[in-house]
């Protein structure tokens, strides 16, 4: 099976949460000699669908327990994540979660191009942003 027709299931998984709100969830960035770290809560209940990773990095389950496809980590967990990369993230518990990459930038819209594949279908801007909803001020 290639690494495309792996991904399918994931697609179709966040094409179906996107018929749902979306929830920005508290995230912080953090910078050190050529690495970037991303902390996120997660709250119990929390379903999140990342972008398709470019690059091999670290991730870890510091807080919490989380389920990744049929495998379940409680914390502390260490995954090393490969390119092609792209998760559905249910929290079980509130959790926190953090990745690990090698970056020389500090701009969060670089690392995303760096690091991730573009998806534009994404609720999140770089930074894990919730992009604003448009707003139909004419309905028909």
């Amino acid at each position: 099976m290639s690494d495309l027709a792996k991904l399918e299931p994931i697609w179709r998984l966040q094409e179906a949460l996107l018929k749902f709100p979306q929830v920005e969830f508290p995230t912080q960035h953090h910078w050190a000699d050529g690495m970037y770290l991303r902390w996120v809560y997660r709250p119990k209940g929390a379903l999140i669908i990342g972008k398709v990773h470019k690059k091999e990095h670290f991730y870890l389950v510091i807080m919490g327990c989380v389920q990744i496809e049929k495998t379940i980590y409680n914390a502390p967990s260490l995954i090393i994540s490969q390119p092609g990369t792209k998760r559905a993230v249910l929290a079980l518990e509130d959790s926190v979660c953090i990745t690990i990459h090698r970056t020389e930038h500090r701009d969060l819209e670089k690392i995303e191009a760096e690091l991730v594949e573009a998806d534009e279908s994404s609720p999140y801007l770089p930074g894990n942003i919730l992009k604003p909803k448009e707003i139909d001020l004419c309905p028909s």
